[in-house]
Parts: structure tokens; C-alpha cells; sequence
């Protein structure tokens, strides 16, 4: 089987093609693609992958905008942090819709769905509509996604000498990941390891007051105090407190971070 890879996080793309691999020991990954310009070259000059795992957002916009400006014949498993996307997602031969952290149980779980969709005398990979229609497709689709009124993650338990206090999300500050290490900085200046990923933290933390800017850092709105403009279109972002290193977000999430301070 062999597989396009969109994703636009290194570390996130490592550990899809870890599981990956559990999952389906016989896959093979074409490429690891991280830009929709990029996309729509491999698949202009390339002959379609058996499947195509893909985030949502990429460097430079939304892979849903690969699957509306040329024609994929492949089936697709979307791997994201976000949950609005569905409906868009299932118009695009979506086999289904993980949300990040992907588990190990979900990706075989949809790659076993994929072979049972797959057409065997078709020449390309498609799904086939007899034996699953749209609307249960997309029933089920809606059906595995987290409830609009879920709750966002309000604390943490962070130990403190030998003591576990509970932390209000609220006191964070920002969310830095370092040598596979993730900390957590509080709006005071004090500083904890967390056991989550930025990716998971992603889909835990309320999207109107964290925005992840780099790879790196997700912030809270109350941290960020400025914006100043870079080289090639980039933004440096004052924190309080400030970071060790400069906090640069990139020409293409620029305008997704300005939208985000405007609210």
C-alpha cells in the first residue's frame, strides 16, 4: 500500500509514520508533504497513492484546498487537531476523520475500513458507495466527533517538590516543547512539566485563548503583548514572561495569529 503523507508538524508526520507502520507493516510512504502548493505538484506528476493521510491545516492554507483545485482519486484518512472541518472532509473521498493525537486503535481501525470500502476491479483506489452510501458515511463521521458542548481543559496537575497541586488553565502562560520535554510557564513566571504534546494540548485547550504559534509554543491571549513585523513576512511575538528565545511565527500562520488577537 502505498501512501502521501500531509503534514506540515515533524514531530506529529514521525509519529504517524510510527504507528503507521504498526498498523500496516506492508505501507509505504511515498512523501511527506507539509504545503498545499506542494500537494498539487506531487499529485500533478505523480500516479495516485493507494491512501492519502492528511492534516487539515498546512503551512500554507488547508488541505481541504488540494481536494477542490485538482482531482484525487485516492481514498483519504484526515488526521487533525480540529473538529470543523467534517463536513468539508467527508466531500473529499474521506475515509474518516481522526483527531489528534491519532491512537494506535483508531488509525487500524480505519485502515481496516479502508480495505473494506476498496473496490477490487477498480484500477485506482475508491471507495465504494454500494457498500456504505453518504449518508451513513457522513453519519458516522459526525457521530465519532467530540460534542459541541465538550469541555475544554481547565487544570492541571503539576508537582511542586514533592506535592501535585492543581494549576488553573488559566494561569498558563504559554506551552513550550523542548527535547521532547513539554513546560508549562505560568502568567507569574513559574515553570512545570506537563505530560502532553503540543498536539494534544491542541485539541485540550480552548482555541479562543491558546493559539499555537510555532512549533514549539502555544500561548494564552493574556501572555502575548506585541507584535512586530519580521523578515519574509514573519511575525516576532513579545511574551510576558518572555522566553529564553524569540518567539517567530511564520509568513503563512501570520495572518491566522492576527486573526486570532482580534477575536
Amino acid at each position: 500500500m502505498t501512501v502521501l503523507l500531509l503534514e506540515d508538524e515533524y514531530p506529529a508526520a514521525e509519529r504517524l509514520q510510527r504507528i503507521l507502520r504498526q498498523a500496516a507493516p506492508e505501507a509505504r510512504v511515498l512523501a511527506v508533504l507539509d504545503t498545499v502548493a506542494g500537494a498539487l505538484n506531487w499529485l500533478d506528476t505523480n500516479p495516485a497513492p493507494d491512501l492519502i493521510l492528511s492534516d487539515i491545516q498546512l503551512a500554507d492554507g488547508l488541505s481541504l484546498d488540494v481536494f477542490e483545485q485538482t482531482v484525487v482519486r485516492s481514498p483519504v484518512i484526515f488526521t487533525t487537531a480540529y473538529d470543523a472541518y467534517a463536513i468539508r472532509a467527508f466531500k473529499a473521498n474521506s475515509v474518516d476523520y481522526l483527531l489528534k493525537p491519532v491512537k494506535l486503535t483508531e488509525l487500524t481501525a480505519a485502515l481496516t475500513k479502508l480495505r473494506e470500502w476498496r473496490t477490487p476491479a477498480a484500477a485506482t483506489p475508491t471507495i465504494a458507495a454500494a457498500t456504505d452510501d453518504p449518508a451513513r458515511r457522513l453519519e458516522r463521521l459526525l457521530d465519532a466527533l467530540p460534542r459541541p458542548d465538550r469541555q475544554h481543559k481547565t487544570r492541571f496537575l503539576v508537582r511542586h517538590g514533592e506535592q501535585l497541586l492543581p494549576l488553573p488553565a488559566a494561569q498558563a502562560a504559554w506551552f513550550q516543547s523542548r527535547h521532547e520535554t513539554t513546560t508549562l510557564t505560568t502568567l507569574d513566571g513559574r515553570r512545570f512539566v506537563v505530560d502532553y504534546t503540543l498536539e494534544q494540548l491542541e485539541t485540550l485547550l480552548d482555541p479562543t485563548q491558546f493559539f499555537r504559534l510555532n512549533r514549539q509554543l502555544i500561548a494564552q491571549l493574556p501572555a502575548v503583548q506585541r507584535l512586530h513585523p519580521h523578515f519574509n513576512g514573519k511575525l516576532l511575538v513579545d511574551l510576558q514572561p518572555a522566553p529564553s528565545e524569540e518567539v517567530l511565527v511564520s509568513r503563512e500562520k501570520a495572518g491566522a495569529v492576527k486573526g486570532w488577537l482580534e477575536g
